[in-house]
């Protein structure tokens, strides 16, 4: 009998990586609360200590709370060493800049990205899949096809890293280590969501959906049919 892999909870990923933090920082960082330091020693807590819950649930690190503890560590460093704010919207574009180009690297050698994370034998079965590639001569022609999205992949990547940029740029204007920064920055981080996440999860969703119709053309099969779950029911 096999245990079940606890599953994602993304909203409240969302209420400990974007919400909290950002409450925090935009209403309780003043003097008469928890000063400048503590609010953000507070916001950066939020994502830490899910990170390490979600750890403990499910044995393995995510990766949106690593990132999201990492941005916001970064961020306090800019706010206690009192460095220019362009420094922020440098950080903000940096992160996602750095995976677009492990993405594309990752193409360059052979081993896509997008190939390791969607041709999951615990979604696909994946032996089968390219046992047919390459029985109807389409493996080479399939590799083009999977190279070419995770081109599309590293894109969305450098969608998000002009975003933080121009986000950045456009809403954190006060200096580094006042109320007025901790304000907007917890104002850009809550409007990180609408503005980029989601946007970023529809295109993955349509890259999804682009492999799927890949996979079902060159190999003949219904989506249905590859999935290792419809073996279990």
């Amino acid at each position: 009998m096999t245990t079940e892999k606890p599953k994602n909870k993304p909203f409240v990923e969302i209420i400990f990586n974007v919400a909290l933090p950002s409450w925090v920082l935009m209403k309780f960082s003043s003097p008469e609360y928890l000063g400048v330091v503590a609010g953000l020693i507070i916001a950066l807590a939020f994502p830490l200590g899910y990170a390490i819950y979600d750890y403990l649930r499910t044995k393995a690190m995510n990766l949106i709370s690593v990132f999201g503890f990492l941005s916001t560590l970064l961020t306090g460093g800019i706010a206690l060493f009192e460095l220019s704010v362009h420094w922020l919207a440098i950080k903000e574009a940096s992160i996602p800049t750095l995976i677009a180009v492990f993405v594309v690297f990752s193409s360059v050698y052979g081993k896509p990205l997008i190939a390791k994370l969607l041709l999951n034998e615990s979604i696909f079965k994946v032996d089968q899949i390219y046992e047919k590639l390459y029985t109807s001569g389409n493996t080479e022609a399939f590799k083009a096809k999977i190279g070419f999205a995770n081109n599309l992949l590293a894109l969305t990547f450098i969608f998000s890293a002009v975003m933080n940029y121009i986000l950045a740029k456009w809403l954190v204007t006060s200096p580094a280590g006042t109320v007025a920064f901790n304000e907007e920055l917890g104002r850009m981080t809550l409007l990180s969501y609408p503005i980029i996440a989601i946007p970023s999860m529809i295109m993955l969703g349509g890259l999804l959906f682009y492999v799927t119709k890949v996979i079902t053309n060159f190999t003949g099969y219904k989506f249905t049919d590859l999935l290792v779950e419809s073996d279990r029911q």
